[in-house]
């Protein structure tokens, strides 16, 4: 399915609103029981909650879903949903009386994109898109674009729309490694024409034509530059990379941050100030990766990495090719390219 489900156990839900001054939403993934997590922080206005904890040098090893919100820092809400519905189900960090869900969860910035700026997520809105994966089949396909956290995503600073897009990538020795991307980017698509070959495409076309920079897209629309003190630039692009391999907490932070190269691969520019860019790893542990010497481990690794930022490339492309066109009280979002 070139989804982030093709790695077996993983399922992915949306819940979303829009209308009424609505344009927002969440997408949760729920990874099976005992994933391995960790994450890479690296645009400048991020909004997370619980990355700390995804530190290779603290306690908790596992993660029990990820939440990805709109309604920035507000939004951050939704994962108290999604850690309700864990702790019903008996997921989390086990303590005395009960469990500790590990619920991380970044956000993208749409506030006021259907018009209304109080319109955002909030706990039931996470807990609606975490019983949504729970219901899914294991390997589904993931629905794209105008859905769960890409409901308000745009790019190109508010100048088309964004959206949800995914991507897999199975490797010779079984390893699968997926990706799962909401792309409210600053930026725009990089290296690519936005001439594309078929509606449902992983990919925008690959002509190596010069992308447009932001820059000119709003001195042609009249926005006044990046610089424009009417749209501050507010913006992020939130990545989950999803692996079958055996890695450990350190090993999923590493690989976090080499998906981050997928992502500067595809949106120029990318992990500025105002974005928020934020990668996410996880690893169900169901396949062992070949560590017979330190040779063949770092081989290993080398190779499940290059194939992260390859699939997170691929699924920030499908993201935008995925989007819809919107119009809302707020403004027009074209979708990039049609």
């Amino acid at each position: 399915m070139t989804a982030i489900t093709d790695v077996p156990g993983l399922r992915v839900g949306h819940a979303g609103r829009t209308g009424e001054g609505w344009l927002s939403g969440v997408t949760v993934v729920l990874p099976p029981a005992g994933t391995v997590g960790s994450v890479d922080v690296r645009g400048g206005g991020p909004g997370t909650h619980e990355t700390d904890a995804l530190d290779p040098t603290t306690l908790t090893r596992t993660v029990d879903a990820v939440v990805l919100t709109g309604g920035s820092a507000f939004g951050l809400a939704a994962a108290h949903g999604a850690q309700r519905w864990c702790e019903e189900n008996g997921r989390g960090f086990a303590v005395t009386g009960g469990v500790v869900p590990i619920v991380p969860a970044a956000a993208i910035f749409d506030l006021g994109r259907g018009g209304d700026f109080a319109a955002r997520p909030d706990a039931a809105m996470g807990y609606a898109a975490t019983a949504d994966a729970a219901a899914r089949k294991i390997t589904h396909d993931v629905e794209r674009g105008n859905v769960g956290a890409g409901t308000g995503a745009a790019i190109g600073r508010g100048q088309f729309k964004g959206g949800v897009g995914t991507a897999s990538i199975a490797l010779d020795n079984g390893v699968v490694v997926g990706a799962l991307a909401v792309v409210n980017a600053l930026g725009l698509p990089f290296d690519t024409s936005p001439q594309q070959p078929e509606t449902g495409s992983v990919r925008l076309s690959e002509e190596r034509a010069s992308t447009p920079r932001v820059a000119a897209v709003e001195a042609k629309a009249g926005n006044g530059g990046i610089g424009s003190v009417e749209q501050p630039p507010l913006n992020t692009t939130l990545v989950v990379v999803a692996t079958n391999a055996i890695l450990d907490k350190a090993e999923c932070k590493r690989t976090a941050s080499a998906a981050h190269a997928g992502l500067a691969r595809a949106l120029n520019p990318s992990h500025t100030l105002a974005d928020g860019d934020t990668v996410f790893c996880l690893a169900t542990g169901a396949l062992p990766l070949d560590r017979s010497s330190d040779a063949a481990r770092q081989g290993s690794l080398i190779t499940l990495q290059s194939a992260a930022a390859d699939v997170v490339r691929l699924a920030i492309l499908d993201g935008i090719a995925s989007a819809v066109a919107v119009s809302t009280p707020a403004g027009e979002f074209g979708a990039y390219g049609r």
